[in-house]
């Protein structure tokens, strides 16, 4: 195997990583509209990813970084064609940061109400936008001999990809009720399981639809296996949470992810970005990497700095590994 061939399979790990991830808190910043009933739940729900919502992040500046690195003509041709929707992610995320750190600064409740209210818009929009973009990542984008994008923002909004968004909105949707049914007690614990379900059927519906079309248009063997395993890991999700299991659901949610990542991108390979122009313009693991010297410095950069991450993220996890509820929030902050 080609150390750019090491590298594709880094990248896909890596967009595992961040999509399991944030993922989960994505789908609790959404959680607090469609689950709480109050404030105080509100702050319930916040409470339980604003240990780890920042580290989650990190996964996302890591494979931008690593394809910027790996793949130069992988990233510019990518950040060139989706500029609009990839700024408007990013300024979703600025803004999440900003509103998870600054909703407490001051006591009014309509400051606090506001912010509130941009942590469910800055998780729901990206959310969405990251399935459209591996789904035009999948299906091909207008890419010409010269490895630019030519289509239009509104080419990116075609029938594929916007099932792709609504598969990434529900999909982290429902990887946020498990995970929040995991995390809290009492009523508000209850009600999150009977949201999961509900959201999981939809959910599996979805997925099913798009990962059948994904394999009829573009896969193989090794991606049918992948979406096998991502249908089944998603169906035991639901029912794990219907039997109370909240762990083993959170655990097969997650696997539903990796599957269903590993299917995108087995259907990709050799290609990262296929032209829907022209075949011969597509970009490829080997046109659109960089030197074997340069990928060879960050193998050895790679290998000593990512356990040290991955113990750190681990550690932290399980320092906040305890469950809270509403008794836990103070009455006054």
């Amino acid at each position: 195997m080609e150390l750019h061939d090491v590298w594709f399979v880094l990248i896909a790990v890596l967009w595992t990583g961040y999509f399991f991830l944030e993922g989960f808190d994505f789908g609790v910043g959404i959680l607090t509209k469609l689950l709480a009933r109050d404030r105080t739940e509100k702050r319930v729900l916040i409470n339980t990813i604003g240990p780890v919502w920042d580290g989650n992040e990190v996964w996302l500046l890591t494979a931008g970084g690593a394809t910027f690195a790996a793949f130069p003509e992988w990233y510019a041709t990518l950040f060139s064609g989706f500029y609009l929707p990839l700024l408007i992610i990013l300024v979703c995320l600025i803004v999440r940061g900003v509103a998870f750190e600054y909703r407490a600064k001051r006591p009014e409740e309509e400051w606090q109400r506001n912010w509130e209210e941009a942590i469910f818009w800055t998780s729901l929009i990206p959310a969405f936008l990251w399935g459209v973009a591996f789904g035009n990542i999948v299906r091909g984008v207008k890419i010409d001999a010269h490895k630019e994008y030519v289509g239009t923002f509104w080419d990116l909004f075609n029938a594929y990809a916007i099932l792709g968004g609504l598969v990434t909105l529900f999909l982290f949707t429902f990887h946020g009720s498990v995970f929040t049914s995991l995390k809290t007690v009492g009523e508000i614990r209850e009600r999150s399981r009977a949201l999961a379900l509900k959201l999981g059927l939809v959910t599996a519906v979805l997925a099913l639809v798009f990962l059948i079309w994904t394999q009829v248009s573009r896969g193989d063997t090794k991606s049918l296996v992948a979406m096998v395993i991502a249908v089944v890991a998603l169906v035991g999700a639901v029912g794990a949470i219907k039997a109370g299991r909240e762990g083993w659901s959170f655990a097969l949610s997650g696997i539903t992810i990796a599957a269903a990542v590993a299917m995108l991108f087995l259907t990709l390979f050799p290609n990262v970005m296929p032209s829907s122009l022209h075949e011969e313009w597509n970009l490829t693991v080997s046109n659109a990497s960089s030197s074997p010297y340069t990928l060879k410095i960050m193998t050895w950069c790679a290998g000593i700095a990512t356990p040290v991450v991955l113990l750190y993220q681990g550690w932290t996890y399980w320092v906040f590994r305890k469950r809270i509820g509403t008794q836990h929030i103070a009455e006054t902050h």
